[in-house]
């Protein structure tokens, strides 16, 4: 039986074992308690890894999720590890962040979302890849334009 605590969250609480490749298996979500509110909730992965697909290199980053949740909402624990299976996983700079963002879209079906790449410098040069999603038909569908237009002033 489901009780409030556990929610059918099969990772909290559990002995934790990495993948060693990308897993949006690993990914969890539970009931928002307060799906008419609108706000926010934020994550930053400041230790964020993934490899270069063509030299296989290794990739650092600062990982930052925003999201104003639906019904649904990520669980910590299973971000962290599925955040961590990038580790080892070879992908340009720009499909990490998008395919982090699709991967969550999927997961709970968020109001908004949006995933910015912090990467360190590699030949001198900084990349820092941002996207972002609104339901469409909704207000924010339309906030999600705006915030596209202006991200880099935010």
């Amino acid at each position: 039986m489901e009780t409030r605590e556990n929610e059918g969250l099969h990772t909290l609480g559990q002995k934790t074992a990495y993948k060693s490749d990308y897993a949006p298996e690993v990914l969890e979500s539970f009931a928002n308690r307060h799906p008419g509110n609108d706000y926010w909730v934020r994550f930053n992965c400041p230790e964020f890894t993934s490899l270069c697909p063509i030299t296989g290199q290794p990739d650092f980053a600062e990982i930052r999720i925003s999201y104003i949740p639906g019904e649904r909402m990520v669980e910590s624990k299973s971000l962290k590890l599925y955040l961590f299976s990038f580790r080892n996983h070879g992908d340009f700079h720009e499909d990490c962040v998008n395919v982090i963002m699709k991967d969550l879209i999927r997961l709970m079906d968020p109001k908004y979302i949006e995933v910015t790449g912090l990467f360190t410098p590699r030949g001198g040069i900084s990349i820092y890849p941002y996207a972002n999603y609104g339901r469409p038909g909704t207000k924010f569908a339309d906030m999600a334009a705006e915030r596209l237009l202006h991200h880099d002033m935010q």
